[in-house]
């Protein structure tokens, strides 16, 4: 059973009217908000990336594989490019500016951008990418614990697609064998 103490409604009611400009983020939140939007503004560059690598892929498969591996690039990069909306979303809610300058943004990105020469290097450099994102992911969930949910959570569900990303890409690098 948990043993927290609950607000009373009344102090509940006047905090909410203190520093009211600060939207969401309120006097329970507790992580480094600086960290936090850091770390979102690299994950938003990194999806970004993504979109664009997935983007490209698209566009330059070639062989006889390349239908199947180019719907995979395409359904990748809307997802990728909705992973990034979310990220920025969640900027704004805790008061931040989401990063979209595209100078700087591979250097910001945890992920490279690899155009690749054929579709074997175009699938392994989305794997790898993918791994990136599952890994810096992971460790962001692990920092943020309770102290953020809300940006944990986010994470979470974008991990959890990556994950299904990395699996996908590994699939298609099978198949190519």
């Amino acid at each position: 059973m948990n043993q927290a103490q609950l607000t009373d409604v009344q102090t509940l009611r006047q905090r909410a009217r203190q520093n009211i400009e600060d939207g969401a983020v309120t006097e329970g939140y507790h992580a480094d908000r600086k960290t936090v939007l850091r770390l979102l503004n690299e994950s938003l560059a990194t999806e970004l990336v993504c979109y664009l690598r997935y983007k490209r892929h698209y566009f330059m498969a070639t062989g006889l594989k390349a239908s199947v591996a180019a719907a995979e690039f395409l359904e990748h990069a809307t997802q990728e490019l909705q992973h990034a909306d979310l990220l920025a979303e969640r900027i704004m809610q805790l008061g931040g500016e989401p990063d979209f300058n595209p100078h700087g943004l591979t250097e910001r990105s945890h992920a490279e951008y690899v155009a690749g020469a054929n579709l074997r290097e175009m699938i392994t450099e989305n794997l790898v990418a993918e791994r990136i994102a599952i890994d810096s992911y992971r460790e962001i969930v692990v920092y943020l614990g309770d102290d953020d949910p809300t940006t944990r959570r986010l994470f979470e569900e974008i991990l959890a697609q990556e994950e299904e990303h990395a699996d996908d890409m590994a699939d298609l690098l099978q198949d190519l064998k």
